[in-house]
């Protein structure tokens, strides 16, 4: 049985589905959360394209979401060409903005009816989600406009007022490498894939026969653990999971990456190699500090066994640690 393709980023159906109705001289209108507070069901930069008879993605669902769409469809017959800018309360004693919903959060919804001067752009986010390159995009009254993305650009951002603006970095948010290319690595793949990450696997192994069956991973290489300080990037959306078939490489892999400053670090192994590996790392001088960083042994207790098991409990983790206030 062929198995799936490697995840592509949430959005990518979105823009693909506008750029699709525009390129048939159809209209189609892009609804957009700019903000979200609270117990909102559309987070920040969820997003919808909306043409007469079909529609792509979502901002949040419910009775919310139902409304747009038709005001969106019912102004796009009006040939009504005017943008939405809307504030929706999800609480029934609010005084305005009623969403229709109770769940307590806010966010703030654009309806923004796509003009054929917006094509190129449009067109210009698909590329940059189908290649996975470095791009963000802007809306606002003045219109769409996509341009690269430098490297400390935040994911999100939005100015409200008379001269509101918003900002999104196109295409995956967070990146996760996998130290380890065997048979946990490729479970926790298979999972990932479902999540929202970039994901790259790593081995030190040529021919690796799990590695080469990791349909999932948007990058795989060959490298010896001892360059893995250059080979993986450090940030506040890198997560880093060790996973490799022995002490010693798991050991190599730790004292690369011990100093990089990630969102998250973790070790696969059992209580007491994790015990017997930090502690060979303090008696060599590693800090407390350091070593406090690392999340071992990695996942969620749920005394799971098997590899899908096992890669189960290490997303619900990584799940933990991404959403964690």
């Amino acid at each position: 049985m062929q198995q799936p393709s490697q995840s592509r980023p949430r959005d990518l159906l979105v823009w693909q589905h506008a750029a699709a109705h525009m390129r048939a001289g159809r209209p189609v209108t892009l609804l957009c959360v700019l903000s979200s507070h609270g117990s909102s069901p559309g987070r920040q930069g969820f997003k919808m394209s909306v043409a007469a008879d079909d529609s792509a993605g979502s901002i949040g669902g419910g009775i919310m979401e139902h409304k747009f769409v038709d005001l969106a469809r019912a102004r796009r017959r009006e040939a009504n060409p005017a943008l939405v800018l809307r504030p929706q309360i999800h609480r029934r004693e609010a005084p305005t903005d009623r969403s229709g919903m109770i769940c307590s959060g806010e966010q703030v919804v654009l309806l923004f009816p796509l003009q054929p001067t917006d094509q190129p752009a449009v067109e210009a986010c698909v590329r940059a989600l189908e290649q996975l390159s470095a791009a963000y995009f802007t809306l606002s009254a003045a219109g769409l406009r996509v341009q690269p993305a430098p490297a400390n650009l935040p994911s999100f951002a939005y100015h409200a007022g008379t001269d509101w603006h918003y900002a999104e970095r196109l295409g995956f948010r967070d990146q996760v490498t996998i130290v380890g290319g065997g048979h946990v690595a490729l479970a926790l793949s298979r999972v990932l894939a479902t999540l929202d990450f970039e994901l790259t696997v790593l081995d030190d192994r040529p021919g690796l026969n799990t590695l080469a069956l990791n349909s999932y991973a948007h990058h795989k290489r060959t490298v010896p653990y001892e360059t893995l300080a250059r080979e993986i990037p450090e940030g506040p959306h890198q997560f880093i999971v060790i996973m490799t078939f022995g002490y010693r490489p798991d050991e190599v892999a730790l004292r690369q990456l011990l100093a990089h400053r990630v969102k998250y670090l973790g070790l696969m192994g059992s209580k007491a190699k994790i015990a017997e590996l930090l502690g060979s790392l303090r008696a060599s001088g590693c800090t407390a500090e350091d070593l406090a960083r690392v999340h071992a042994p990695i996942g969620v207790p749920i005394q799971s066994r098997t590899p899908e098991e096992i890669a189960i409990s290490v997303a619900a983790e990584l799940i933990r640690v991404r959403n964690a206030q």
